[in-house]
């Protein structure tokens, strides 16, 4: 996936000159083909996060558009001031793209663990969030941000994700697409989330055709019209998101329906991260086990 969205930035750079990368510590060797042959659109630079979004902020008011590419949880938490004041505020075009959204970086710790970043995002003004579940959702969103209107965030995963979407799903900015459509029972997802909730719907649906999946690649602005309407249709809801459940997918979801369907919300329930520090030691497939994120769960708690 971050492949995709660095090869994908390297290549519309080379036909869109007002398009320029900034990373912050990003290691030897990541976009040397941007490096060496757009020089004077690429900077590399130290630790120093704050300070670059400074500069992509700069940039853009000079009618730049900077991609800005370091880990997420740096990306977010430590530059909060600098993404409100100097770029939501204004409303500029500056693509924010944080490596390791999730739990992907568990082994570093808590301090390195992006779980966090859609509640701390969301609650900025201005700001648009995407969360793409494979490299191939990756690649349109990145083609389709260049001439969208004021700042995003955009939320990398690992890499080597299975491609579960594709042209039928028409990849889109604030579209929701349905993986599977449902008859009874429905898992809404975002990001990776979306590939274990499409297993876990396949796994329920191999007796009889009942569960649907809805990813939503973008979660704000939230495709409010499909999930009101999808939701009055079925049964029972499980919003499935690899983030706090305060504040992130869920919370968004669950401020639509309280305002406009407050009957449909006995139907809804909610699988994600606990408001507290990670304790436990792992990777991230350990960590996804221990927090109940997995295939076997999502069918045992839509079954039940």
């Amino acid at each position: 996936m971050r492949e995709a969205c660095l090869n994908t930035i390297y290549k519309l750079a080379k036909k869109n000159k007002k398009i320029i990368f900034i990373g912050s510590d990003l290691g030897p060797g990541v976009m040397d083909n941007f490096k060496n042959e757009i020089p004077k659109r690429f900077f590399m630079e130290g630790v120093s996060e704050q300070s670059i979004i400074g500069i992509a902020s700069g940039l853009a008011k000079e009618g730049f558009i900077p991609y800005v590419n370091t880990i997420a949880t740096f990306l977010t938490r430590r530059c909060f001031e600098q993404i409100v004041i100097d770029i939501c505020l204004h409303n500029l075009p500056v693509r924010l793209i944080g490596n390791g959204g999730g739990l992907v970086y568990a082994p570093l710790g808590p301090t390195h663990m992006a779980i966090d970043d859609l509640a701390i995002m969301r609650s900025i003004p201005n700001i648009k969030i995407i969360v793409p579940c494979d490299a191939y959702e990756m690649k349109k969103t990145i083609q389709n941000t260049v001439n969208y209107k004021g700042p995003i965030y955009i939320r990398l995963a690992k890499g080597g994700e299975k491609i579960i979407s594709n042209n039928k799903n028409l990849v889109q900015i604030q579209k929701s697409n349905f993986f599977i459509k449902p008859k009874k029972y429905l898992f809404i997802s975002t990001g990776i989330a979306s590939q274990i909730a499409l297993e876990a719907a396949k796994y329920i649906n191999k007796k009889k055709q009942l569960c649907g999946v809805l990813h939503l690649g973008t979660i704000k602005p939230l495709d409010y019209k499909t999930v009101r309407s999808i939701i009055k249709k079925v049964k029972k809801v499980i919003i499935v998101e690899e983030a706090f459940k305060d504040g992130g997918l869920g919370t968004s979801i669950l401020e639509s329906m309280s305002e406009n369907l407050k009957s449909h919300l006995y139907k809804i329930y909610r699988i994600g991260l606990q408001n507290k520090f990670i304790s436990n030691y792992g990777d991230q497939d350990i960590l996804l086990r221990h927090n109940k994120i997995t295939i076997k769960n999502l069918s045992k708690m839509m079954l039940k």
